[in-house]
């Protein structure tokens, strides 16, 4: 394994653990959840530098470039469980699967949670929440708003989220007066973040950015996160703003009109190039990295893993 970062200083580590818990391994979100910990645990998940705790995306799905990043970051030093909650893409898990995406999401953080707290405060490796689309949505279910992320993690990274998220949508309406939706700043950035651009740093560059780190990674093309009923009868504050980069300036809002084609997207919005629409994994690497804000850590370790994880074509 190539190593960046802090690989030098642990040349003893021993292979990364993975846990996983597939959806016909038991018969309830809490019992996979369960088993998913106890594999966890037998693997010495617990024992390492970083725990990441990944709610997949409609299918099952964990993105590899999120697993390798953290990989890569620590050297090996780190762990990564997650459960599958339904068989189907997230798009479809939209219309039928979103209870079962908010169960799994609880359900997975309260067991790997369960088990951390009763560590002893110095040796609990640092805990990290991580999902895309659906699974940001689920990700978030587990907590009530911008401190209980702050208190129960040391950050966490939502890509791609459903523009139903309740987290996310409280984030965003409450976004500090004078940002736009397509790049928003909640209470001036010392929590929770916004970015759609891996080659920018993450607003506000200016403001401190102490303890637990939570990002939200966001292309402004992607359907999944613009998509809402109320694009029948509502003009959005981002058809409102300047377009963003990825987005054609002759996208407006029409009553009725504009519904239908972004609702006709979401099938597609993987098969695009990288960084546009729900195509994020050099998002995911290189502002992931940041977000999750390993010891030591530079800009520079950032580019290196943007290459290795998403090289250029």
């Amino acid at each position: 394994m190539t190593q960046v970062g802090r690989a030098a200083e642990t040349p003893d580590v021993a292979l990364e653990s993975r846990a996983y818990a597939g959806l016909d391994s038991a018969a309830t979100a809490e019992q996979r959840a369960q088993l998913a910990v106890e594999d966890l645990a037998r693997t010495g998940g617990f024992g390492r530098r970083t725990l990441v705790v990944i709610t997949t995306t409609g299918s099952g799905w964990v993105d590899p470039g999120a697993v390798d990043s953290v990989e890569y970051m620590t050297g090996g030093d780190s762990a990564t469980v997650s459960m599958q909650y339904s068989y189907l893409p997230s798009w479809m898990s939209y219309l039928v699967d979103q209870e079962r995406a908010r169960e799994a999401g609880r359900a997975l953080f309260d067991a790997v949670y369960d088990r951390w707290s009763r560590l002893p405060m110095d040796n609990r490796p640092r805990l990290v929440v991580v999902g895309e689309s659906l699974g940001s949505f689920g990700g978030e279910t587990a907590f009530s708003g911008e401190y209980d992320l702050r208190n129960r993690t040391a950050g966490a990274i939502f890509a791609g989220p459903p523009n139903f998220n309740v987290l996310y949508r409280e984030f965003v309406d409450g976004r500090d007066v004078g940002s736009p939706e397509v790049t928003p700043v909640y209470r001036d950035g010392r929590t929770v973040r916004f970015s759609n651009d891996p080659q920018s740093s993450i607003p506000p560059a200016d403001q401190a950015w102490d303890g637990a780190r939570v990002l939200y990674l966001q292309h402004a093309s992607d359907p999944i996160v613009w998509w809402s009923p109320r694009l029948i009868a509502h003009q959005p504050d981002w058809l409102d703003e300047p377009r963003g980069d990825d987005v054609v300036t002759a996208m407006r809002w029409i009553p009725l009109v504009t519904f239908w084609p972004v609702s006709a997207d979401p099938p597609f919005a993987t098969q695009v190039p990288t960084g546009t629409a729900t195509n994020t994994p050099a998002s995911t690497s290189t502002h992931g990295s940041t977000s999750s804000n390993p010891p030591g850590w530079t800009q520079h370790n950032a580019e290196l893993l943007r290459a290795i994880i998403s090289p250029p074509s």
